[in-house]
């Protein structure tokens, strides 16, 4: 693993994780068609700092939310449930709660999880998932949003964002499009499905992260690459800061054609690079 490599990868895992482009469809793209590795040949490692580099990007853009949260739910302790007044004292908590829920519907795709795995090396595959991701967002853009935040929100409403976050799962399905398509399809405001995508994101990376970092060293780790991995994961934090910001500001406007035109460019040329190398 090269400096050069690890930069280009982290740039692409910052933007790609929360631009709703799919950062795994991008990452298998590259390194299927240009063989710049991540968890393979001994690079599990580098792949997991990678995501490990976007949760701080959000931990960094969300952290007055974070401390609200673990406030709240501290206060929280022992007053039993929370109903239709603490909701409204407690937003925070009740957001928590939302995102635990959301998260719960990941174990869906467990028995599934094999097979998703082969589809990364796929780059047809994924380049007809990113033109549907297209059609997506193309549609997200003609969306009304609607009036929810954490106080108002139901349960069904996040266990339904939960199941299109399992959808994104698929190589070339973009995570963020995905569920801030589906929070704007239950009724949420723009800017809080913006929020709650990328919040929701938190446990699923952190807990994929802890799996991955155990079979990591169980492979083998190239030490040798180590400084090339912080470096990548350096740009992938810092990129998604950038994407982050760039996002909440597009969100402002409800603009998200532009990046469903790139998908289908991306897409169509993933299918037909694949096809004449």
């Amino acid at each position: 693993m090269t400096i050069w490599n690890a930069i280009i990868l982290g740039l692409v895992q910052g933007l790609a994780e929360f631009l709703p482009i799919s950062s795994s469809g991008h990452l298998s793209i590259i390194n299927n068609l240009f063989h710049l590795s991540t968890a393979e040949e001994g690079h599990m490692l580098f792949d997991v700092l990678l995501h490990l580099g976007t949760l701080v990007s959000i931990c960094i853009c969300y952290w007055k939310d974070i401390v609200q949260m673990l406030y709240e739910l501290l206060s929280l302790v022992g007053a039993g449930p929370i109903g239709d007044t603490r909701q409204k004292r407690y937003p925070a908590a009740r957001l928590f709660l939302m995102i635990i829920v959301a998260t719960a519907m990941l174990v869906l795709i467990m028995p599934m999880k094999d097979m998703l795995e082969k589809l990364y090396y796929n780059s047809v595959f994924i380049g007809v998932m990113l033109i549907l991701c297209g059609f997506m967002l193309y549609v997200s853009d003609r969306m009304t949003p609607g009036k929810k935040t954490e106080t108002n929100m139901s349960i069904l409403d996040a266990m339904l964002i939960g199941v299109a976050q399992c959808v994104a799962v698929i190589p070339g399905i973009s995570r963020s499009g995905t569920t801030i398509t589906a929070g704007l399809a239950t009724g949420l405001r723009r800017d809080f499905a913006v929020k709650f995508s990328f919040l929701m994101s938190m446990p699923a990376v952190l807990g994929a992260n802890i799996l991955s970092l155990i079979d990591a060293f169980q492979e083998g780790v190239d030490w040798s690459s180590l400084p090339a991995y912080f470096v990548g994961m350096a740009v992938a934090m810092v990129t998604g800061v950038i994407a982050i910001r760039l996002i909440r500001r597009i969100s402002e406007s409800g603009r998200f054609g532009g990046f469903a035109y790139y998908c289908w460019v991306v897409g169509t040329l993933s299918i037909i690079l694949t096809m004449i190398f």
